[in-house]
């Protein structure tokens, strides 16, 4: 039982999509290391510096302070050292900066893969390989001259819109539907 569940698991884990999904992962906990620094080190200090020369990650609130003491904290790490409860905005803030930044960036990257997988349908689309059979209305080879499916033999000037439209069967010429 054991070793049947192991053989599962090992099938499961040498799929293509979950190694592509593991590539993936490692990659996006590195671009987060990016992000984090890009908001941290790069974006924030302008930011905090036009708004009165404040640093996002020092903006907390302290929730419950401990006993004895009086006055306030210089920064975060001087609370949380201390012991006092604290709410830290500034860590938020910064946090949805860094996922605004990540999903802003997946977004152009998703955009990108489409627009180049579009121009790749639009060139498959351009040149069709197969006909709908004017007859049966299967797809057969575009140099057939004889349908695998009804064995109908097929006229060398027939069009696609021709093959696109099945006969109408059942109806008399002349009828109000044709």
């Amino acid at each position: 039982m054991f070793k049947s569940f192991l053989n599962e698991f090992k099938k499961f884990a040498m799929r293509g999509n979950v190694i592509d999904m593991a590539v993936g992962i490692i990659i996006g906990a590195a671009f987060g290391k990016i992000v984090d620094s890009l908001v941290k080190d790069i974006i924030m200090p302008p930011v905090g510096l036009l708004i009165g020369s404040m640093d996002f990650s020092n903006l907390f609130f302290v929730l419950k302070d401990i006993p004895g003491h009086s006055g306030s904290y210089a920064s975060l790490a001087q609370a949380v050292e201390a012991g006092a409860t604290t709410l830290n905005v500034g860590n938020f803030l910064n946090a949805i900066i860094s996922f605004t930044i990540v999903a802003f960036a997946v977004f152009i990257l998703i955009k990108g893969i489409n627009k180049v997988e579009g121009s790749i349908v639009k060139k498959e689309a351009a040149a069709p390989k197969t006909k709908k059979c004017p007859y049966c209305c299967e797809d057969i080879p575009l140099a057939a001259t004889r349908c695998p499916h009804c064995t109908s033999a097929l006229e060398e000037g027939k069009s696609a819109a021709v093959s696109a439209a099945p006969k109408k069967r059942g109806r008399k010429a002349g009828t109000a539907a044709d």
